[in-house]
């Protein structure tokens, strides 16, 4: 049993000390795309960048190579110390960078702060969802702990939701936005033993997201979803993936600095394809499949 939290969890983004095998599977399962420096200094140089979970892992890594371009980076997570000592590392290199603590649990916190934002700034150019809590628990150790599904839906789908409900309306008006949302791999996997919490929770963003992209389009706006595979972090520390082939956060930075500069719909592990047509072609057989993985 473990229980994961922060946004998107802390890690050094370099991949010394990782053994060789252990590289070499991570870049066949989970390639990763890298855009230009000039490529990335054109999509985000003057613009407004929104980061939530910047204060660690994925975030602080994003933040950082999307300041490092000439992004005007809005830098958001709960504890305002480690978001100072972020903006300071971006500013010594020569980046601009805003701290706003918030509490992305608490909806009326979330609506101040998208106010805030918009009155600072003026509009919000590029928003990366990435904070997020998961939780790894059985459900015969999950009947006394209704608060589990409630904060993980809370930061993981409505406090998203609060958020860009918000901004959505400037980012029409201006004819020109785009959204990244950090989620899971295991979206396009069949339903796992004790990821109850965290994958209904994403999964509902996920979905809301993507239904909204299509009536966003049209003001010229778009979306992408990351499933991102395992990346080591904090976040995914309490459960031992030790074992098990993942990304660095600087890597999955990366994929964040592509998508916002591709703006592909989506981007996921390449097999994630065949594996999630495998899933709804054969649910019966897929959940069969995890049912006999899971033991008591």
């Amino acid at each position: 049993m473990g229980e994961n939290s922060g946004a998107n969890g802390t890690n050094s983004g370099e991949s010394s000390g990782r053994p060789f095998a252990e590289r070499v599977a991570t870049r066949l399962f989970y390639p990763t795309s890298r855009p230009s420096e000039r490529a990335l200094r054109e999509a985000v140089a003057g613009r407004v960048v929104l980061v939530t979970g910047a204060s660690h892992g994925i975030g602080k890594q994003a933040a950082k190579k999307l300041a490092a371009a000439g992004g005007i980076v809005l830098l958001v997570a709960r504890t305002v110390e480690d978001l100072e000592q972020v903006a300071g590392e971006i500013r010594e290199a020569g980046g601009t960078a805003h701290v706003y603590q918030a509490d992305l649990t608490d909806m009326a916190a979330v609506e101040e702060l998208g106010r805030a934002l918009l009155s600072e700034h003026g509009h919000v150019d590029v928003v990366i969802n990435n904070a997020g809590k998961s939780i790894r628990r059985s459900i015969d150790d999950s009947y006394d702990r209704f608060h589990d599904f409630t904060r993980t839906i809370d930061i993981n789908y409505l406090g998203p939701v609060r958020l860009l409900l918000t901004l959505l309306p400037g980012m029409r008006e201006q004819r020109r936005g785009h959204i990244v949302n950090i989620s899971t791999w295991g979206l396009r996997m069949p339903p796992a033993p004790r990821w109850s919490a965290y994958g209904a929770s994403k999964a509902a963003f996920d979905t809301w997201l993507r239904t909204v992209a299509t009536e966003i389009a049209a003001d010229g706006l778009t979306t992408t979803s990351i499933y991102m595979p395992l990346v080591h972090t904090r976040m995914s520390a309490p459960t031992d993936f030790s074992n098990i082939p993942g990304l660095t956060a600087e890597e999955a930075a990366d994929l964040v600095c592509h998508a916002v500069v591709s703006r592909p719909r989506e981007i996921s592990p390449w097999w994630t394809g065949p594996v999630q047509a495998w899933t709804d072609l054969t649910r019966g057989a897929a959940q069969r499949f995890m049912e006999r993985g899971f033991r008591r």
